[in-house]
Order: structure tokens, then sequence, then C-alpha cells
């Protein structure tokens, strides 16, 4: 059965109604999830397996029967993997229909549909009794319902429904054990990603100097966690404060409680300093000694760096405090963890909570608007100095003293700075109520809310009395819209350039004049795992769960480029960087197709993982932004990426078995075309043997 999907065009900014099949969110589900990621975890299978033996054991030496609850199943492993340690039974509990489904399927092919029941149910509806889901209740609880928070996935209140109504008291329970820590730091580059700070900008009149509203300054920012891949940031990009701190333990062998709770420690500061963030992670201990432990743990945290594990379902926490903090060496201060039903968060004080009886403060939400328009890298964006530089000289090279400007892009500061330029008039679009409020704090702030007109309304729908009946001289963008998830769907500001043409006098200037999108051919140090097939995982069969993923990478919009923040995933560029297609923003939108097609020579041996593609954008003749890389590759083929951009990945499936030899003697060709009436590039990439490879 087919179904119509309205789905808005971040490029063409329209809403279009797309014939699909019905199942096609449950494909889209699979496609982007963590599943292969999982499965590759050598060191989480292995640790959960050796708890698992323990805990069938215990139960096994106190004479009873081994009945497992296995919440979140996903492809049933875990359940295998109890029924092979002696487990008499398990009920392997999945809520998403097609996992479920698959569960089934790997379980009998593996011989174990006698002892394994997969039930496709939330855990919090599954029913115990005679005529329920469950006979009885289960004396182990096996669950992995964490994700890099820990608590974000709802596991808290599913282990506190478990404990309640589907479990033994005193069960035993795989994991064990989870203990969250904590370490205070100095960032400044991480403090980005959460304030705007003062933008000074020289002019002919002097020092003028963009400083953020009162508003935005007190403002304790988002809610949600910011999760990054935290042995990629630079150790010279932070100054530890603290040591690392045990914030709280969850005992998942005993009843669980969802509530609100604090959690304080106190401690001394190692050297003074800006306490600014609260770089947080977990471990899990799989058994009641804690001898099986899996953790998390960055490398200078880790207890044996060597035997660091990288996976990408489970990562590192990044919180920002409230306000910075100034700390004193030696000078004692409780750091305070808070945490609801899924959510962390964290505050600096001078004695514990417990001791001057403050009340438990509700979840941080943002008040500002700025942390609701801009995410933690578009905060780092508009904060980069090197890149706020190269438009402010751009700009001095088109800017006329009667320039009439008009800013096209979502929240951003360019008006500010043409003004303070010497634009004569400047309008900026804001075609959301977010933006707009926020500009206009903004604007306020820094007295400028009678010098630039904010305009919020769709630009197909500009009047001249918008503009008050004058023609723009210069068109301005970053671009930068918050709609756009590839790197190419910014080409949405071309769009708005052929909306407006007719407002555009004679002779105007459109910044940035042009676009150009590249490619390069890489190899990853670890991503390619999240989409390379598993095929058996600690000796059980799950080639069903790889084809069930093949299958859903062939639906088309899963078969299109991905985004990934490159700079939290080395690799090395295998061929040189190649432009394959150029966008003309001084002409509207073409009527016709826009095709390139060409082959990508592989001048570094290893394994060819993937195709990334990035784009430019020619703000002059002599000046490019670029969202991809930064520099020219070093000799072993390292590459630099933008940090405040996600770059495009389109995986070479082919290549990503980890048992496949080097790619030494292939070449790369490539079909690649934009469609001006959609938006959308579509791209086809092939690797083929090439007869003289230099490797």
């Amino acid at each position: 059965m087919k179904v119509f999907c309205g789905r808005a065009n971040p490029t063409t900014g329209s809403v279009e109604w797309l014939e699909e099949d019905e199942h096609y969110d449950y494909h889209q589900e699979i496609a982007r999830s963590s599943y292969a990621d999982m499965l590759h975890d050598k060191d989480r299978n292995m640790k959960y397996y050796q708890g698992i033996r323990a805990a069938v054991s215990r139960v096994k030496d106190r004479g009873q029967k081994a009945l497992v609850l296995d919440i979140g199943t996903g492809t049933g492993l875990l359940s295998m993997m109890a029924v092979t340690a002696g487990a008499d039974f398990c009920y392997a509990i999945e809520v998403f229909k097609p996992m479920a489904d698959a569960a089934v399927k790997i379980v009998e092919k593996n011989g174990f549909s006698d002892k394994i029941k997969v039930i496709n149910k939330h855990s919090t509806e599954v029913t115990v009794g005679p005529d329920g889901d469950m006979p009885c209740r289960a004396n182990i609880l096996i669950t992995e319902l964490f994700d890099t928070e820990l608590i974000g996935e709802g596991a808290l209140p599913s282990y506190e429904h478990a404990h309640r109504h589907l479990v033994q008291a005193n069960c035993e329970a795989v994991p064990h054990r989870a203990t969250v820590y904590a370490q205070l730091v100095e960032s400044r580059r991480m403090w980005s990603w959460n304030k705007l700070f003062p933008i000074r900008v020289q002019t002919s009149r002097g020092e003028r100097v963009i400083i953020p509203p009162l508003e935005l300054e007190r403002c304790p920012g988002a809610p949600s966690v910011c999760d990054i891949q935290l042995n990629q940031v630079s150790p010279a990009d932070f100054t530890i404060l603290s040591d690392v701190l045990p914030m709280f333990s969850v005992d998942f062998s005993k009843q669980v409680s969802s509530s609100a709770a604090c959690h304080s420690r106190q401690f001394e500061p190692l050297v003074s300093g800006r306490a600014q963030v609260v770089l947080s992670w977990w471990d899990i201990e799989m058994d009641p000694e804690g001898k099986i432990k899996c953790t998390m743990a960055p490398s200078w945290a880790h207890s044996d760096p060597e035997e660091l594990q990288w996976r990408d379902h489970w990562m590192q926490c990044v919180y920002f405090l409230p306000q910075e903090e100034p700390v004193v060496q030696g000078l004692a201060l409780c750091l305070v963890a808070y945490h609801d039903d899924y959510c962390v968060w964290y505050s600096l004080q001078k004695t514990s909570p417990e001791k001057n009886g403050r009340v438990h403060p509700v979840r941080p939400v943002c008040d500002c608007q700025a942390h609701l328009l801009w995410n933690r890298p578009r905060f780092g964006e508009i904060n980069d100095r090197n890149r706020t530089d190269q438009y402010i000289q751009a700009l001095r090279t088109v800017l006329k003293p009667d320039s009439v400007c008009l800013c096209v892009s979502d929240g951003s500061l360019l008006s500010m700075l043409a003004y303070h330029l010497g634009v004569e008039q400047v309008f900026t679009i804001e075609n959301s109520a977010a933006s707009h409020r926020l500009m206009k704090k903004i604007f306020k702030a820094n007295h400028l809310e009678d010098k630039i007109n904010i305009i919020e309304k769709r630009p197909e729908l500009l009047t001249p009395a918008d503009l008050e009946g004058k023609k723009v001289s210069l068109l301005l963008g970053e671009p930068f819209f918050t709609t756009s998830l590839l790197p190419w769907h910014n080409l949405y500001f071309w769009y708005v350039r052929t909306a407006v043409d007719q407002h555009l006098g004679p002779g105007a200037v459109v910044m940035p004049q042009a676009a150009s999108l590249h490619v390069v051919v890489v190899e990853f140090r670890d991503l390619w795992r999240i989409r390379s097939p598993c095929g058996d995982c600690e000796g059980f069969d799950v080639h069903i769960m790889d084809d069930m993923i093949k299958r859903a990478l062939d639906f088309r919009e899963s078969k299109e480029a991905e985004p990934h923040p490159l700079w939290e995933y080395p690799c090395r560029s295998l061929s040189e960087p190649q432009q394959i297609l150029t966008f003309d923003f001084r002409q509207p939108v073409p009527l016709q197709p826009i095709h390139a097609e060409g082959t990508i020579e592989l001048r570094r041996c290893g394994r060819s993982h993937g195709a990334v593609l990035w784009m430019e954008y020619h703000l002059t003749a002599d000046s490019t932004v670029s969202t991809g890389l930064l520099k020219p590759a070093e000799d072993e083929g390292d590459c630099c990426w933008n940090p405040h951009c996600k770059q495009a990945v389109y995986f070479f499936n082919t290549t990503l078995d980890p048992r496949a030899p080097p790619g030494s003697s292939q070449t790369v060709t490539y079909t690649v075309e934009f469609h001006p009436h959609t938006g959308d590039i579509t791209m086809d990439f092939t690797l083929s043997d090439a007869l003289d490879s230099g490797c």
C-alpha cells in the first residue's frame, strides 16, 4: 500500500507531497539506526556475555530455574547469549515491530525458538500471569536501554516498572550497576557552543562592538545534552579544573526510582580558572563485584587507553553551566548533578544543596530564543573570529555608502556587520517568528532597532512596500538556514535570490556570488562500522539484520548521502579533492538540470569507504568559505574538516567489510545532478578497477 507523505523541501522551501511505501518511516528508522554500530562493539558484547554467564550461574547455584526478561532485545542477541549460558527461558521484549519481526527470525535461525519468546510490546504493557505474556516473574533482568546520557532513552521508568511488575525481588540484573562521572573544565572552544561572544568590528568611525543581549547572557541554555566524540577534542582546547568525580550510581538489581533527584560532590579545584563546562560519561558494571566493567571514559580518564573501544552509539556528554564561575585552586566547592526521568544537568555551588536546603531546580529551559534557533555548531560558527573576519573583508570590497542591503539567512549577524561598515540602509528577512524575536532582541541590545528593518515573511511574498520602494543593490547571505541538513540545502539562498529578482536594482551585487560542490574519497578510521554488515556476532548468526538494513537502504532517501560532523570522525583522503558542480548566484536558478560525471583517481592506498561532499561559497572572486576541508591533506592523507558544519558522506557499501583487503587498484566514477525543480542533488558513485594504481 502507498501513502502520501508531506515533506518540507529544505532547498526550495516548498512543501512537497510524495507517494511512499506505508512502511517508509520504518525503513528510515532502520537505515539511520545504530544497530550495526552496537553489533560491532566487541567490548560491549563481550562484557554483556560475561555478565550474563555469571548471572545465570548465580541463579543456578541457588537451585533455581533461570528465567530471563530482556527489555529492548533488538536482534535478540542478549537473549541468545542467556540461553547459551544455560538460561531455562527468555522473554525478549521489543517495541519496534520491524525489529521484533527480525528478532523472531534471528532466534529461529540460530535454533533458540523453543527457549526465547519475542514479545512485540513496550515493557510497560507486558502482562504477567496464567493468561499473560509471561506466566511468572523473571529472576534475571537484562537490558540495553542506555544512550550517551545513560537515562535519555527512558531507562529509569522502564526499570522502575519492571521491578514493580515483571521481575522478582532481589533479582539478578545485567548490567548490575551504572555510575555517572563528571569533570569540571574551562574551555573557550566548548563555551563558544553555548554563548554569544562580543564581536569587534573596525570601521571608519572607530571600533564597534556587537554585544549579546543580557537575556542571552543569563539564559541557562538548551536542556538537551551535547553528545560528542570527546577524544577528538584537542587537550589544548580545555583546562581540567577538577578530578574525575563519581556523581551518582544506579543499582539495577533493586527497585529503581524515576523521580527527580540531585547528587552533590565536594571537591577542591586543581587550578584556578573559570568553570564553564562539565564533561561527563558513565560506566556499567555487569556483576555485583564490579569485576566486569564497560566504560565510556575518554582516553585521559580511561584505566587502559590502549584498550579504548570506539563506539558511536555511546559517546561522552558536554554540559554547560548556567553561568561561568570563577574557581580558586584549593578552595572547596560542590558540583551538583540533577536528573529527572530523562535528563541530567549540573550546577556549581559553594555548599551542598542538602545543607543549604535549596529546592531542586527545574530542568533548564532556554528563554532567550537563541538556543532554540541556533544549535551548538551554529553558536561556534558565529563565534569563529577568523570566519567573521573573512566576511568583513569581503563586505569591504562590495559595499558602497549608498548601498541598500537585503540580508537573507536565519538569525545571521551579517546585517549588523553591513550596517557598521557603512551601508545606507539594511533590511533582513526573518521568515520565522523565533528568528524575528531573537534578532529584534540583539538589535535592541546594540541600539540598532531603528537602523535595521526586519521583514517577517517568506521571500517570495516580498513587496516593494516592504523595501520602502527601494531597489536592492546588495543581496547578502552566509548562507545559513535552520532547515538545512545536508551541505547543499543552503542552496535555498539561490531560490531566494530568484524569488526577489524583481527587487534587485541594475548591477546589484550578490554575495556570495557563487557556490561549488566538492568531493573527496576517504578511508575512515572507525565511522565505516555504522554501515558495515556484521554477519556473525559473538558466534550468533545475525545476517538477517544485515539484510534488513540493506533493504532499508534501498529506499530512495536512504540511498543519498547522510550528514556527519567529520571533525569527530578521523579519516584519510585517498584522492585529491575535486570540484564537481558550480552554482552561479548572480543568475536565477536555471530551468534545466546541472549535470556532471567523471572519474576520481585514488592516489593513496587504503580502503575506499565512501565519498565526502561539501559546499564552498565564493563570497567574491578572491574570498571563499569552505564547509568541508579547511586545508590540503597531509602526506598521509589526514583530513582537517570545518568543525561548525556537517559534511555529507556517501558510503560505498561494497567496501565496508572489514575483512576485505585494502582497495589499492581502484578508481571511482561518479554521476551527480542538480534538479532545479526539486532542489535535490542525486548522485551515484561506482568503484572500478584501475590498471595502474601506483600502489
